[in-house]
């Protein structure tokens, strides 16, 4: 076909005095898998919601199959066989998996005027969709079950039940593991052959390079070059993306300090957190790494002991801050914890970590795998990192404003939160910006221990080296990270050690002077 199957021409759209699209040109062919890339803030998220219908140009037009479309609303640009699987998955978690899957197409059975659904078409629907990604859940299984990397497969399933003609990933493959990669890979590969078109949008650039028949890459929303297969690489990508080099981080080694944290999840094997260090958790999909953080946390379903030897880490404030320094040292307090098992002491105190504020209290802060369940995305930054230090800042019963001002002022240059507006929504802000934000509540917290579950999922390379930055300074500092990665490059890289987990359990313990490389972890885990 000579028309291109979506198209944007001179498309621009602006947020006030942001410019996020400046008369960009974009096609994708039939057939074609067609990545964008670019910065957080570059502009792929506006151009892909104007092409899926959510928002509408301010100038420029949009074409489907040769011809201009205006779309009102999502449900337009999916009549028109554009569909877009988004970063913020749109799933019902109450909903089963095959009820999801067909959720606005419901196969049914009439009786006269009567209608009902049709379980059994409905769950042999999901399962022949959910077949194509070699998935093979229960159907019937609720959706709040599964973890990320599960939910983000339904999504997609549902996606490729609609036989789309135009499909938008937007970073589909942020918390998959490399064989659950390969699989979707092999789905995207029949899709084109099939005659759909693609759009690709990911910040893992090697992957770019192998699935994209061609690459635009979006700068300060303008289209900075386009290149067709063969004629780009990772470093340039990087480079068309930045407008410098890609420079490789190194991490220097610091000298551990006393145990923070320890838990024995599989009821053998120790997971010990020292100050000044940075613990990896590694597994397959479905291996049980991802509940053992989110159990340190106190969010577990099932019980595990663990002991905490909270502290805190000393972010310094200006002089005019010192009375809610004192404050936060205060809740800060050092005390020794057991989460559902054997009660330890620490002086006259015990306690149980039975929910995240109990985790809060005893200095543990979480930097969640979905940045919608760390944030308050309809409220503005400044509320986000103040929210877990309303008790540091509050005097006989009133909140002292401007003391909470002067800190939001402070951590936001600390971390680098762009742009400097305390008041603008969560929500309206690139999702490196996001993450930092999430960072930021709990350094003006001033925890001792982070967990971080996914910590650079579906951010650039530049946003991931100031979060893997922002982690290390923590540390240095004083703190204890521990981070759950399906990145396995990136835990090697950023860890001092990395704990292997299968069928919930402890296989292995690698450390830095052992070798810690991404072969290895793959073995350790069975992948």
């Amino acid at each position: 076909m000579s028309h291109p199957a979506a198209s944007a021409e001179g498309v621009s759209k602006h947020f006030g005095a942001t410019v996020a699209l400046d008369g960009v040109d974009f096609d994708v062919a039939v057939g074609e898998i067609h990545a964008i890339v670019g910065e957080n803030g570059a502009g792929k998220s506006t151009l892909i919601r104007i092409l899926g219908g959510v928002w509408r140009p301010d100038r420029g037009t949009i074409g489907v199959d040769g011809a201009e479309r205006h779309f009102a609303s999502p449900r337009d640009a999916i009549a028109a066989g554009i569909v877009t699987i988004p970063q913020e998955l749109r799933l019902v978690p109450a909903l089963s998996i095959a009820e999801n899957i067909v959720l606005g197409d419901l196969p049914v059975r009439r009786f006269g005027p009567v209608a009902i659904v049709d379980r059994g078409r409905m769950r042999a629907a999901a399962r022949a969709v959910l077949a194509q990604l070699d998935f093979d859940p229960d159907p019937d299984r609720p959706v709040a079950s599964l973890g990320f990397a599960e939910r983000q497969l339904v999504a997609i399933a549902k996606a490729l039940r609609r036989q789309c003609r135009v499909f938008i990933l937007d970073e589909p493959t942020a918390a998959l593991e490399k064989r659950e990669v390969e699989r979707l890979f092999a789905v995207l590969t029949r899709m084109k052959v099939q005659g759909t078109a693609i759009i690709y949008i990911s910040h893992h650039l090697d992957e770019v390079v192998t699935i994209a028949d061609r690459c635009t890459i979006l700068r300060d929303g303008r289209v900075a070059a386009v290149s067709r297969r063969g004629g780009f690489s990772a470093h340039d990508l990087v480079a068309a993306m930045t407008g410098r080099a890609a420079q490789a981080t190194v991490v220097a080694p610091l000298v551990p300090g006393e145990i923070l944290l320890e838990a024995r999840p599989d009821g053998i094997a120790a997971l010990r957190l020292r100050a000044r260090e940075v613990m990896g958790l590694a597994g397959l999909l479905g291996s049980g790494s991802g509940r053992i953080i989110r159990a340190l946390f106190g969010v577990a379903s099932e019980p595990m002991p663990v002991r905490v030897f909270s502290g805190k880490v000393d972010f310094r404030f200006s002089a005019e801050n010192t009375t809610t320094q004192r404050n936060l040292e205060r809740v800060s307090a050092h005390d020794r914890v057991s989460v559902n098992g054997t009660r330890s002491k620490l002086g006259d105190r015990e306690r149980r970590l039975r929910s995240p504020a109990d985790a809060i209290a005893a200095g543990i802060g979480m930097v969640p795998g979905e940045r919608s369940l760390g944030l308050v995305v309809n409220q503005s930054v400044r509320d986000n990192i103040l929210l877990p230090n309303l008790d540091a800042l509050s005097r006989m019963g009133w909140l002292d404003r401007r003391a909470g001002d002067r800190i939001v002022a402070e951590i936001m240059e600390l971390v680098d939160i762009r742009p400097r507006r305390p008041q603008l929504r969560a929500g309206a802000l690139s999702g490196g910006n996001q993450q930092k934000v999430i960072l930021a509540k709990w350094l003006a917290r001033r925890i001792a221990v982070l967990l971080l579950d996914e910590p650079t999922q579906g951010i650039d390379v530049a946003a991931k080296a100031q979060i893997h930055g922002l982690i290390r300074d923590f540390v240095a500092r004083g703190g204890g990270a521990l981070i759950h990665s399906s990145d396995l490059a990136e835990l090697a890289r950023l860890c001092d050690g990395v704990l292997a987990v299968r069928q919930g359990r402890i296989a292995a313990t690698l450390d830095r002077a052992s070798g810690v490389d991404e072969p290895t972890l793959r073995a350790a885990i069975g992948g």
